[in-house]
């Protein structure tokens, strides 16, 4: 017997494709003019207010989405010893962070106000100024290493306002109005972005041969990467950090930015973090990222509501 004719499901097919070409820019549009009239709405208020009203919605309502599940299982995995209260209050913890984070994000160029003669005075401490001082001056190439903890744009922001020349690798969004909008916040407070992609590593070479200063978030899986033990747990890593250290060998720093009480924030920067070489005396690339994966632990440790948990760090 002939054997029935497929030409309904390839129709139905060509119609969803063209269905979904043509749904694909509507929903950018609407997404766009959301984030749009979202950052609009969040610069209305004063930053202590929209923070305080993000987290409190975003701690009430995030726990419940399926992703929160994803928090609660790197958790238990990090933090065996903790009860299931105490991995609840942290994911509403990381919730409350993310909430802030876009009121930060909204005010970002609204953010900045520390004075080094008052340096208690503003919303911003900095912890490590005359580090930040030392890299501006000794016309050298150095590398910077941050985590998705606290507010870690600010990371990136307190490089420009300190002077150090250079730059910032980041992850654009998918959808192209709401990445053209975050360009445009981020254009006027962290110069030298570098968005990922094929021409990523060309540029990030001729900026650390040009002795400035380069900074990178590591703290997410990487297809294809060279493994290293978080919480005791084995995960692929981004080699990207110690492959340029290795190449141009120049120091390396770490950098993050804790939340604190009343809208305020922290600013660290640590000393040059010694990475282990290789018998010919070269920064040998997975020890390294081991190395700098052991301080972000340390970091995620002391203050685990204020990390990204709902990524899949181990898989």
């Amino acid at each position: 017997m002939p054997k029935p004719k497929k030409k309904p499901k390839k129709m139905l097919r060509r119609i969803t494709t063209h269905l979904r070409a043509f749904l694909a820019p509507v929903a950018e549009a609407i997404v766009g003019g959301y984030v749009r009239f979202s950052i609009w709405w969040l610069r209305l208020w004063p930053l202590w207010l929209s923070s305080g009203g993000m987290a409190f919605w975003a701690r009430l309502l995030g726990p419940f989405f399926p992703v929160s599940n994803t928090a609660r299982r790197n958790l238990k995995a990090a933090f065996p010893e903790k009860s299931p209260a105490e991995i609840e209050r942290i994911v509403r913890g990381v919730w409350g962070n993310m909430g802030r984070l876009t009121a930060d994000f909204a005010q970002q160029d609204r953010l900045w106000d520390y004075d080094p003669a008052h340096p208690g005075a503003g919303r911003i401490e900095v912890k490590g100024a005359d580090i930040f001082a030392r890299l501006r001056d000794d016309g050298r190439p150095a590398l910077f290493f941050t985590a998705h903890t606290g507010d870690w744009e600010l990371c990136a922001i307190a490089g420009a306002q300190f002077g150090v020349p250079g730059g910032v690798l980041y992850r654009a969004p998918n959808n192209k109005k709401a990445a053209a909008l975050i360009e445009e916040m981020r254009a006027g407070t962290m110069p030298g972005l570098i968005r990922a992609g094929r021409d990523a590593g060309r540029l990030m070479a001729r900026m650390l041969a040009d002795g400035q200063h380069l900074g990178m978030l590591i703290d997410q899986y990487w297809t294809g990467g060279p493994e290293v033990v978080f919480f005791g747990r084995r995960c692929a890593t981004n080699p990207t950090l110690a492959r340029l250290a290795r190449q141009f060998d120049c120091p390396v720093h770490g950098m993050r930015v804790i939340r604190l009480p009343n809208a305020r924030f922290r600013v660290e920067i640590t000393e040059e973090v010694e990475l282990p070489r290789d018998v010919d005396g070269k920064i040998d690339v997975v020890g390294a990222m081991q190395a700098v994966t052991f301080i972000i632990e340390g970091w995620v440790r002391e203050y685990p509501e204020q990390w990204l948990w709902l990524h899949r760090r181990w898989r």
